[in-house]
């Protein structure tokens, strides 16, 4: 089997939740080694309930646990040595504490100029906010994504997945991985920085690029798309539902043909996209009526046979059940690990096709690997014994 392309790189991660911990995990699927130093405490999303739970099995796989009390010194100490072994190391701890713990970028690339150092926050290192807690809602919120999102005369919702911290956790780890390609041809390390903030508004690039040029404020329109139609909206057929995306005007006058009404491609009302937009309700009354005479499976097959763009709205149940879900190799099954048992998981969401997906562990126990960790740093037996009678490492 080839060697994985981030074999021989060694992380260490001080996260929670899922930006940090996921970037570093992403980082392990392409083969480095990851090592968690985890407070006494732990992760803080070992305290969260079933969500925390999911959120450790979801971004903590393959990795090795650590945990030091880091408000001591030998704590500390026993952190910086094992930076010292590391390529990259990843935070997401509050604005400040890697700092006040001698473990932010400028201490640490003193000492090891060739090191990745990787801070995610909610906000612009500059930004009057930088010394906020940033969490995804946070982000949703203030990046306008919220105003977007939801029925014309309803709230601003927030979307139905943790979109800005999973989508962070990509970010960071292409930065890095840009970081590393440099450091590999100069010998020059990086301080990557990458706010859930930027995150967000980079996610609605369309939307801000719009707004900044026309100077229009865009607003929510439930299924379908503020400035095309149809375009995500959604159509009920005889036995479920799907959305429909075929505003450019030949999909649109393709979509007509196809569902046996010719003459909607030249009705007054509906000549262009943006009559469409203006006259949507009686475009979704018109093709919906249609639709409504198909089942799920049979508009799908008419709709794909026409290269018209069409999306079955599924549960999660229906989702694992269909076809393209049994058949992605992305789900993968993550081994025992660090006292935690097995289970399934998703893997990166794209494949290496000469470098096959590598065995993966589970999200090890909290601590579950320090004495194996403090040896390998050249801590003898006796050593250990004292670290965990002083409560500088977990017991």
């Amino acid at each position: 089997m080839p060697l994985p392309p981030l074999h021989g790189i060694r992380v260490i991660e001080l996260g929670n939740y899922i930006a940090g911990p996921g970037t570093a995990m992403t980082l392990g699927d392409l083969g480095a080694e990851v090592v968690k130093i985890e407070s006494m405490e732990g992760d803080m999303a070992r305290h969260t309930g079933h969500f925390g739970e999911a959120m450790l099995r979801a971004y903590n796989r393959g990795k090795k646990s650590i945990a030091l009390d880091l408000r001591q010194p030998r704590g500390q100490e026993i952190a910086l040595r094992l930076v010292a072994a590391a390529d990259v190391l990843v935070q997401n701890l509050r604005p400040g504490a890697a700092e006040a713990l001698g473990l932010g970028a400028e201490a640490l690339r003193t000492r090891h100029p060739g090191l990745i150092h990787v801070s995610i926050s909610g906000f612009p290192t500059d930004a009057p906010s930088r010394d906020r807690p940033g969490y995804d809602i946070a982000a949703q919120a203030e990046s306008g994504m919220m105003s977007v999102t939801g029925e014309p005369e309803g709230l601003p919702q927030k979307v139905g997945a943790t979109i800005i911290d999973a989508a962070t956790v990509q970010v960071a780890a292409q930065a890095t991985l840009a970081a590393l390609f440099r450091r590999e041809r100069t010998g020059i390390g990086e301080t990557v920085r990458v706010s859930l903030l930027e995150v967000a508004l980079n996610l609605q690039s369309t939307n801000w690029s719009d707004y900044m040029v026309r100077g229009v404020e865009p607003t929510r329109s439930g299924d379908g798309q503020p400035m095309n139609a149809p375009a995500a909206d959604i159509f009920h057929t005889r036995d479920g539902m799907v959305v429909v995306s075929a505003y450019v005007q030949s999909h649109w006058i393709r979509l007509c043909e196809s569902i046996g009404c010719p003459e909607l491609a030249s009705d007054a009302r509906f000549l262009t996209n943006e009559l469409r937009v203006c006259n949507r309700p009686a475009m979704k009354e018109a093709v919906g009526s249609r639709l409504s005479l198909f089942s799920t499976r049979d508009c799908v097959d008419l709709l794909t046979r026409n290269n018209i763009v069409v999306g079955v709205v599924r549960s999660y149940s229906e989702t694992l059940a269909g076809e393209d879900f049994r058949s992605s190799r992305m789900v993968i099954e993550a081994a025992p690990n660090g006292g935690r048992p097995g289970y399934p998981s998703f893997g990166l969401p794209y494949e290496l096709a000469d470098t096959p997906r590598r065995p993966t562990q589970a999200a090890p126990a909290h601590g579950a690997h320090t004495q194996e960790l403090l040896r390998d740093a050249g801590f003898g037996s006796g050593e250990i014994a004292a670290l965990q009678a002083d409560g500088v490492v977990l017991g």
